[in-house]
């Protein structure tokens, strides 16, 4: 099977010896039937040129950040969406040490930083500047990010050393980006069902009982899945985040309306139950506002536990089923409660105590309990990176 049929490749060539690689990848790229476009650093003149690339390519490349020739087309926002995936070979200690920067001071590096697709990174480079503190430093965070990184090889190289510090070579690159765009068709067979945010039990028509949950790392974990290719539906309670796109959205209120739209969107291969739904509920529900008479005491009687339900459930019970667990004290002892009592495969637990990765935070931390296996702890990061490091183990576990 060709992996790499009408994918859209994003080349950028920086200035490095090996440069003269990226003609040779160009034609092997596009001799699997994808499409590469091409983003030349300002050093890379200097050792390919822009009518080589295009002549391969059969595309134009691209090079300033402002072109003055298409002014009204923000290249750095249209070709990070264009593409299916970046490849940064060669890539230099430069372009390495200003990406793990943030830098934004050319079209390559500003695509990158715009970027929300997956970035391959080839590097070449001497193999003192390869094994530089400094490199290895940006190389680490460059990961964190959720780079990857192809090579580099060992050998003899231009400069007349030896070590490691050489370009992957084209046809190995190649067989990488197959080997990525393989696992991806892969989970395409797959389904995936997330739930995310609070619901809202509602004691009369204008109050409800409700908790802090932002929904954010359910919608993050949701994306994720959508880039791995899964078929992805994320039930969602009241929030105020944008839909994530390419992924089916069910909107829900309360915890009994997200349990039946759970059931009318399974079977799925897996599920994640990242959603904080509410414990209690009214024991009757109010028709009319509650006038304002004094004290109020509520009658609340416990909600449906939609975790503990399809994990038990005889037919629909995905393969893999993932519950959370937000605490404030005894993590560990109350996560692994929650791993037996709900008999689900893994708790992913947070302390929601530390503002600093609560519910309306941008960052987390988390500590996984597997059924079969020792804990894990992801340390701080940013959701969308702890969203990714669950999926490579969802598609660890599965396959």
């Amino acid at each position: 099977m060709n992996n790499l049929e009408n994918k859209k490749i994003l080349l950028i060539i920086s200035g490095g010896i090996a440069a003269y690689k990226s003609l040779e990848l160009i034609r092997l790229i596009k001799k699997k039937g994808a499409t590469v476009k091409s983003i030349l650093t300002k050093n890379s003149h200097k050792f390919v040129t822009p009518l080589s690339v295009a002549s391969l390519s059969q595309e134009k490349v691209y090079s300033d950040l402002f072109d003055h020739e298409n002014e009204a087309e923000m290249d750095h926002i249209s070709l990070s969406r264009w593409a299916d995936l970046i490849l940064i070979a060669p890539a230099t200690a430069n372009i390495i040490s200003k990406l793990s920067l943030g830098l934004a001071d050319d079209l390559a590096s500003t695509v990158c930083l715009a970027s929300n697709k997956k970035i391959l990174i080839v590097p070449s480079m001497n193999v003192r500047m390869w094994e530089h503190k400094k490199n290895k430093e940006n190389i680490n965070k460059l990961k964190s990010f959720n780079y990857s990184i192809i090579g580099p090889e060992i050998g003899d190289m231009a400069c007349g050393e030896y070590g490691e510090g050489k370009m992957t070579e084209p046809k190995d690159i190649l067989n990488y980006l197959s080997e990525y765009f393989k696992n991806i068709n892969n989970n395409k067979k797959y389904k995936a069902l997330v739930t995310a945010g609070p619901t809202y039990e509602y004691i009369d028509p204008v109050r409800f009982i409700s908790n802090k949950s932002s929904g954010k790392q359910g919608y993050e974990i949701a994306n994720s899945l959508k880039k791995n290719g899964f078929e992805t539906t994320l039930i969602s309670g009241p929030t105020n985040l944008k839909d994530v796109e390419g992924v089916k959205m069910v909107k829900v209120n309360s915890a009994k309306d997200m349990y039946e739209a759970t059931l009318e969107n399974l079977p799925s291969d897996i599920a994640i139950f990242s959603a904080a739904v509410s414990d209690w509920k009214m024991e009757n529900f109010n028709n009319k506002k509650i006038k304002k008479k004094g004290d109020l005491s509520l009658n609340l009687k416990q909600n449906i536990d939609i975790l503990s339900n399809i994990s038990k459930h005889n037919s629909l019970r995905p393969k893999l089923v993932i519950g959370f667990s937000a605490e404030t004290d005894n993590l560990s002892e109350n996560s692994i409660r929650k791993l037996e009592e709900k008999n689900c495969d893994w708790i992913i637990a947070n302390d929601v105590s530390d503002n600093s990765i609560g519910f309306d935070s941008d960052y987390n931390e988390v500590t996984i309990f597997y059924k079969k296996k020792k804990l894990e702890k992801i340390s701080k990061m940013k959701k969308s990176l702890i969203a990714d490091k669950i999926v490579e183990r969802v598609i660890s576990d599965l396959n």
